[in-house]
């Protein structure tokens, strides 16, 4: 293709077809611009992080898939805390947050999930590519984005010059490696391995669906259940316990199970159903969210802990605020660093936010706090928001949750000889481990 050719240029050219992605792009062809979806792989393809927050549910219904996402997935209407050590175990229910409209959400397959809502931009008018790698981005003097460069499964070179482009190339982080952006978190480094079940035991009726989170002494599981029968199990752990493997990721895997007695009772009789997949040092952002024409979404931006199954909630809306960033630059130029402020606020806001308590759940403090709630000063309804992903609307939860976090450092410091212990520990256990690339073993 030749500079010269109409084709070879874009209002918008989106990097990655996941949830961030084609939220971005649907949004914006609807709005009757021209938008190029650019996806490496070919839909459906896996991907971990089947958890839904209620907070997503709006946004499923305004890009027309709700119904779509109903069939699919499976009720999930609470979260479960358990603690190996003593037996307890917490339910939180949705329904019971601050704003009652939002009692529920899902699970879904993401290699489901994820196709419903690519086919869903080409259906609102955007021009989507599969199987074509986007392989660098050119940059003018001024820092603006003016070219991009793929190719495709068939050995083709395309590329396009946009007047926008959005990064939602997810851990990749296309953009981000690009403009050596990406920073590791060093406050949460961490790693995870994770497979899917068949046969596992499972709550039954309403309860079926319900997210499971087990502490153990490296760190914590999640257990999701999936409409198919299917269960998604992965261990999020410290890399001082991933150093520890001497022996293949499966057998370590499963060895790692046995760790947590509560959870391996759940799996006496199940079998493996996928391979098993591990990646280090997963947590990051970048220090920027955006410039003069290209902004970062969801996982492109940043990824941090799935432990409160934030991930595609915060996709999803980083999707809606770049849509409504690129409109309002292109409505109103003059005022564009003004759209573009705002989007970094949004931006920043979700994993600030789940940051706070993701730093803190392994926390002894935290843990008695998440298995003794109460609902003094309404904390415990602004908790469950936040557990809901209810933190971008008017729902006025931050007073309650300024009072959950004085009582959280209150309580420390009265147990202020259980808190250094546990620092000390933290910081032990988080010792770097050179990044694993995706492994996969049978």
């Amino acid at each position: 293709m030749t500079p010269s050719d109409s084709q070879d240029s874009c209002e918008v050219l989106v990097i990655g077809g996941g949830p961030a992605g084609a939220t971005t792009a649907s949004l914006l062809a609807e709005r009757g611009i021209r938008v190029v979806l650019v996806e490496k792989a070919r839909h459906p393809r896996f991907h971990i992080g089947e958890s839904l927050l209620p907070a997503n549910l709006p946004l499923l219904d305004r890009l027309g898939v709700g119904a779509k996402v109903r069939a699919i997935g499976m009720e999930k209407w609470a979260a479960e805390f358990i603690s190996p050590w003593d037996g307890r175990r917490q339910e939180f229910q949705f329904a019971d947050s601050w704003d009652k409209s939002m009692p529920f959400a899902y699970q879904v397959r993401r290699s489901e999930f994820d196709e419903i809502l690519f086919r869903r931009a080409a259906e609102l008018g955007a021009e989507v590519i599969e199987g074509c790698r986007v392989t660098d981005v050119e940059f003018d003097a001024d820092g603006a984005a003016t070219r991009v460069h793929a190719m495709n499964d068939a050995g083709g070179a395309r590329s396009w010059r946009p007047d926008f482009v959005v990064d939602a190339s997810g851990r990749d982080t296309l953009l981000g490696n690009r403009l050596q952006a990406k920073r590791r978190n060093k406050r949460h480094n961490s790693a995870a391995i994770y497979a899917h079940f068949e046969g596992a035991l499972r709550h039954t009726g309403k309860r079926e669906g319900n997210i499971s989170i087990f502490w153990f002494d490296h760190g914590w599981f999640w257990f999701i259940p999936l409409s198919d029968g299917a269960t998604s199990v992965g261990a999020v752990v410290w890399p001082s316990y991933l150093k520890t493997r001497t022996k293949p990721v499966r057998e370590f895997f499963l060895d790692t199970i046995a760790l947590c007695p509560p959870l391996a009772g759940l799996l006496t009789e199940a079998t493996l159903a996928s391979e098993v997949e591990a990646t280090g040092n997963y947590s990051y952002a970048c220090d920027r969210t955006h410039g003069r024409n290209y902004l970062l979404v969801g996982d492109a931006y940043a990824f941090i802990d799935p432990v409160f199954s934030s991930g595609v909630m915060l996709a999803m809306q980083s999707g809606v605020a770049a849509a409504e960033a690129i409109e309002a630059c292109r409505a109103d130029p003059a005022h564009a660093a003004h759209a573009l402020r705002r989007f970094d606020r949004v931006i920043r806001h979700g994993p600030k936010q789940f940051s706070w308590f993701i730093y803190r759940v392994t926390n002894p403090t935290m843990r008695e706090l998440f298995l003794g709630p109460r609902n003094v000063l309404r904390m415990k309804e602004a908790l469950l928001s936040v557990l809901a992903g209810d933190i971008f609307g008017r729902t006025p939860i931050w007073g309650s949750l300024r009072s959950f976090k004085a009582l959280y450092y209150m309580i420390s410091i009265a147990q202020w000889r259980r808190t250094l212990q546990a620092a000390r520990r933290r910081r032990s256990n988080m010792a770097p481990v050179e990044a694993e690339s995706m492994t996969r073993v049978g």
